[in-house]
């Protein structure tokens, strides 16, 4: 293996050395993200509005534009100092294994319990939950992460923790459920039978295997239904990319260490969380005119959210009881084929990131599951961690991207996001492992379903 003399196999900082702020990309933006609305007046969403579901300074989070930097307060920083800095890793023996001249470099982030980057933001928002004298939260989750780190920021805060989980992720990776109960939450497959909408959308989709969407709805309802609650989420919220911003301050401040230039910056895409965090200082000089870099967004081709969906105000969840977002989207009725192995399975996107989408700032590419899971299982071979079905989806494009190289001769520099570990996540392995995995890549006729459903809201 042949190693750059002055780079490390892994790069950490030092304790002091960690970013005390978070970066709001949005103070950068030309052309800020639509304002969320209000779907009964169409106005947009005040902060006493919001501030019935969320947070009050998430809600001031939510809703600044202009600040650029955040300071991290100081209990926050102590807790990410139990798991941070995350290590940025040189990626030699893949590049060796690939004959590539690119260098590869991941971020990555499953060196926690909850095993990938949720927990950025769990206790950022546990923190003010806290903060503010309340007695619990209500959230989702998909794949399991985000519940999982939210539990665990739960515990550490001594909050209470109320977790709706999408039903065929409840029923295949029990074992990320019992992490969850473990660390003191309430866990209920979703949708259920507990709410007025789960009950609806049971009674209109009978048998169905649940949505992020339908999640979202039943815990939105929960929040509101309870004295002293409030509804968090793990992604697709401005307030949740800030928090997520620490992956990519962190990337910058390793790479800076050593005078290494990106040229390729890749993160998988399903709400836009992991992603946005990641890319935001890099997209910040982009943005300011100070550097130029190619930023790629993967998402899975049976979700197609940036590739193939609208950029147009829509429901956040299924359930529509939730503000109007202008977004990426298939529509809040539409549900990901059941057998996609992975998260990344939300209709829509993150405002921030579809609105730099939208501005021609990043790129976007769909891969299938099976593709994915080839590169999850050689990059485990090569590099000795097994990877999140999620963060699949960028070392796949990643890899690709090496391979161009390999072809063209050029020596880009790639980074890609390495989300978490896939350890919970060995069903999806098996199937692979046994020829049972699929591709199911939604027709024109499929997606259209979705777009009927688009709220009627005229261009300003």
């Amino acid at each position: 293996m042949k190693q750059d003399k002055n780079i490390p196999y892994k790069i950490y900082l030092e304790e002091q050395e960690m970013p005390k702020q978070w970066y709001n990309v949005r103070a950068d933006m030309k052309n800020k993200p639509a304002p969320l609305l209000n779907p009964g007046t169409l106005h947009p969403m005040t902060a006493e509005e919001l501030g019935a579901v969320f947070c009050d300074e998430l809600v001031q989070q939510e809703l600044d534009n202009e600040t650029a930097y955040f300071d991290i307060p100081q209990e926050i920083q102590d807790f990410y100092k139990m798991y941070r800095p995350s290590p940025l890793v040189r990626a030699y023996r893949l590049e060796e294994k690939l004959q590539t001249p690119a260098k590869i470099y991941y971020k990555f982030e499953g060196n926690n319990t909850s095993g990938s980057h949720k927990l950025n933001s769990a206790i950022a928002q546990a923190y003010y939950a806290k903060k503010q004298g309340l007695k619990g939260v209500t959230t989702e989750t998909g794949a399991g992460q985000w519940g999982t780190a939210l539990s665990m920021a739960c515990a550490y805060l001594g909050l209470d923790c109320h977790v709706y989980m999408v039903k065929v992720s409840y029923e295949q990776k029990p074992f990320r459920r019992e992490v969850m109960r473990t660390y003191g939450a309430d866990v209920t497959p979703s949708p259920s039978m507990t709410t007025e909408v789960g009950k609806k959308i049971l009674a209109e989709h009978p048998g169905t295997t649940g949505s992020l969407g339908c999640a979202i709805s039943e815990a939105v309802e929960a929040a509101l239904s309870k004295e002293g609650y409030r509804y968090v989420l793990g992604s697709v919220l401005n307030q949740v990319l800030l928090h997520q911003s620490i992956i990519g301050m962190e990337t910058k401040a390793a790479l800076d260490k050593y005078g290494i230039e990106p040229d390729v910056i890749i993160g998988c895409a399903g709400g836009g969380s992991n992603l946005g965090g990641l890319i935001s200082p890099f997209m910040g000089e982009k943005l300011r005119g100070e550097k130029d870099y190619q930023i790629i967004a993967v998402e899975p081709a049976s979700c197609p959210s940036l590739t193939r969906g609208k950029f147009a105000y829509d429901f956040c969840d299924t359930g529509m009881v939730t503000p109007l977002a202008k977004m990426y989207t298939l529509g809040s009725g539409f549900i990901p084929s059941p057998n996609h192995a992975g998260g990344l399975r939300y209709h829509g996107m993150s405002p921030v990131v579809s609105q730099l989408y939208h501005d021609g700032l990043m790129e976007a590419r769909s891969v299938e599951q099976t593709a994915v899971f080839e590169a999850a299982e050689q990059f485990a071979r090569i590099e000795g961690i097994l990877p999140a079905p999620e963060s699949s989806h960028a070392i796949r494009v990643a890899i690709d991207e090496a391979l161009k190289c390999k072809e063209t001769g050029e020596e880009k520099t790639i980074v890609f996001g390495l989300t978490g570990t896939g350890y919970f996540d060995m069903v999806a392995y098996e199937k692979f492992n046994n020829g049972e995995m699929g591709d199911y890549i939604p027709t024109d006729d499929d997606l259209e379903i979705g777009f009927k459903g688009l709220p009627n809201v005229p261009e300003k």
